[in-house]
C-alpha cells in the first residue's frame, strides 16, 4: 500500500477513533435512537461501566494511530470493539450498520497496513 496513502488512512481513523472515543466518555454528542429490543443490552452495558473501556480503548488505539508507535498491536485489540459492533447490529440494529461497518474496514486496512509488524506471530 502507498505509504502516503496509509499515513491519510491512519490519521483520518485515529481522529475519528478519537472523537467517538471522547463522545462515549463525555457525551457531547446524543447517541442516535436504538431499537426497543436492544435497551437491556445498552442498560447492561451502562451499569457495568464496559462503555468506558470500550472508549478508552477507541481513545488510545486514536492515541497510537496519530503518534504511530503500538499502533499494531493496538489494531489487534481494537479489532474486538470492532467485530462486537458488527455482531451487535446484526442482531439488534441492522438498520445502523453503516459505521460498524466502516470501523471494520478501516480496522482491516490498518491490520494490512501493518502487516509486516506480524509476521514474526506467525513463524
Amino acid at each position: 500500500m502507498n505509504s502516503k496513502v496509509f499515513m491519510v488512512i491512519r490519521i483520518i481513523f485515529a481522529l475519528a477513533l478519537l472523537f467517538f472515543g471522547a463522545n462515549k466518555l463525555f457525551h457531547f454528542m446524543d447517541p442516535p435512537p436504538s431499537p426497543e429490543e436492544s435497551m437491556g443490552y445498552w442498560t447492561a452495558i451502562m451499569a457495568t461501566k464496559t462503555i468506558k473501556v470500550v472508549a478508552l480503548v477507541e481513545i488510545v488505539s486514536g492515541l497510537t494511530l496519530l503518534l504511530n508507535k503500538y499502533a499494531a498491536l493496538m489494531m489487534i485489540i481494537l479489532m474486538s470493539v470492532s467485530v462486537n459492533a458488527i455482531l451487535y447490529h446484526i442482531a439488534m440494529d441492522p438498520d445502523a450498520i453503516g459505521m460498524a461497518v466502516g470501523l471494520i474496514i478501516l480496522n482491516i486496512v490498518m491490520l494490512y497496513g501493518y502487516k509486516d509488524k506480524y509476521k514474526e506471530l506467525f513463524n
